[in-house]
């Protein structure tokens, strides 16, 4: 078999192969074939795409490229969570322990933040002495135990994506479906889970910036684990305005914590609530999303799920005392500014990338992948779309523990957009895509 002739075969609209599929990722893991090869046939696969059968069989073979996590010694039904990304989104800290408080079992494998989007593993490190690396062992003993664990990407898993992203991301290739899927799914279903459940975001603060496209995405990743034999659904959500008041790192731990205590942004509630009801649901463990939405409920209401929290947090080496007193165990900033509004009038738009980007450049994310972060720095948003404001009103503070920069206030001041006309803030969940 020779690489030439598979470029040209997808160059040709033709269908490749489980077999050809297998032998260019066993090249690209083993560096045989060369970069200009590889980058070919993704930019074959970008303009003639892929069929079901052919995403399927590109994610088993990534899957398969490295490490493969082993649950099966966990009883029941095991489920992971993945989103696309967004600004605020620290749905994984509440989620996770509301599903397991209602009896999901879940070992998450979560990522770093970059650019205006965050990270679980850097929100999870501002809590002093929490350990984001557990031997296979461990994390296994902690599912268990606790019902869920939440540890970094190891680098034996999935190796192939790592080279083909890399690549992806130099090729203008980063927006083809098929590719976006199949790296997404084969990170999960390395990890072992029996299904899944995709927070798919959509919106200006989202890698899929409109609801047509994020339909496709969330179809074509249900399409993969239906063909693979993993249950999985997919909720879009809407990623216009940040989710939740708070953007950054310790900032957003504080919020999770609200929320399992009972308080915490509706926006945020409904969302983590929705996200959680669902692992409840596809893990079989209520017989309708409703109800599993009311066992939600009762986790969050009767504390149970805040128990959770802790218990994860102490079990990963974490100072169980952030649950009662966040403010005094985690990092605090030593300056803020306040960004106000220069009219009255109505909250119409709330960008959330330059929300992002502001509590970057104040150090609460990373330009580039070796970049350290400010686990103190983010922004609290005061306002956003549908609330009303008066000039000189405080819109949002920005925090961190060095001088804020101007461009993190100015990105964060244009942000915001204030009209006369009052507008409703947008829904949180548009829809659900599940396998039938």
């Amino acid at each position: 078999m020779r690489m030439v002739d598979l470029i040209l075969k997808k160059r040709d609209g033709g269908t490749l192969t489980a077999e050809d599929i297998r032998f260019f990722i066993d090249g690209v893991v083993r560096g045989t074939i060369p970069d200009y090869q590889v980058s070919a046939l993704l930019m074959a696969i970008f303009f003639r795409g892929m069929d079901d059968g052919e995403v399927a069989a590109l994610t088993e073979a990534m899957t398969h490229s490295g490490d493969v996590i082993d649950l099966s010694g966990i009883p029941g039904v095991k489920v992971d969570k993945h989103s696309t990304g967004g600004v605020g989104d620290k749905t994984t800290l509440i989620a996770l322990p509301l599903a397991a408080a209602c009896g999901v079992r879940s070992a998450k494998m979560s990522g770093r933040g970059l650019g205006h989007t965050g990270g679980t593993i850097d929100k999870l490190e501002a809590i002093p002495g929490f350990r984001t690396a557990l031997s296979k062992e461990a994390l296994i003993r902690q599912v268990e135990r606790v019902g869920f664990a939440v540890v970094g990407q190891t680098e034996g898993l999935v190796p192939a994506d790592k080279v083909l992203y890399a690549l992806r991301d130099v090729t203008g290739t980063v927006e083809s479906i098929p590719l976006i899927a199949s790296s997404i799914m084969s990170k999960k279903l390395a990890g072992g889970a029996d299904a899944i459940v995709l927070d798919v975001k959509v919106g200006r603060g989202a890698f899929m910036p409109d609801l047509e496209r994020a339909r496709t995405l969330a179809a074509a990743m249900v399409a993969i684990g239906r063909r693979l034999g993993k249950k999985t659904h997919a909720l879009l959500t809407a990623m216009d305005q940040p989710l939740g008041r708070d953007v950054g790192n310790a900032n957003e731990v504080r919020e999770a914590i609200d929320v399992l205590r009972g308080g915490g942004p509706d926006d945020l509630v409904e969302l983590t609530s929705a996200v959680a009801a669902e692992m409840v649901f596809v893990a079989g463990l209520a017989p309708t999303r409703d109800a599993a939405l009311e066992s939600v409920r009762r986790a969050r209401q009767s504390g149970a799920a805040l128990e959770r929290f802790r218990a994860f947090v102490e079990a990963q080496g974490g100072d169980g005392r952030v649950v009662d007193d966040p403010e005094h165990v985690l990092p605090t900033p030593a300056y803020r500014e306040a960004i106000v509004a220069h009219e009255d009038g109505y909250v119409t738009a709330l960008d959330a990338r330059r929300v992002g980007e502001a509590a970057m450049r104040a150090g609460a994310g990373r330009a580039t992948k070796d970049a350290a972060i400010d686990l103190a720095a983010g922004v609290h948003l005061e306002k956003k779309i549908g609330d009303a404001v008066r000039r000189g009103e405080v819109l949002a503070t920005i925090f961190a523990t060095r001088k804020v920069p101007e461009d993190a206030r100015r990105a964060l001041s244009e942000a915001y957009t204030i009209g006369r006309a009052r507008v409703g803030a947008p829904p949180i969940v548009y829809e659900t895509v599940a396998d039938a």
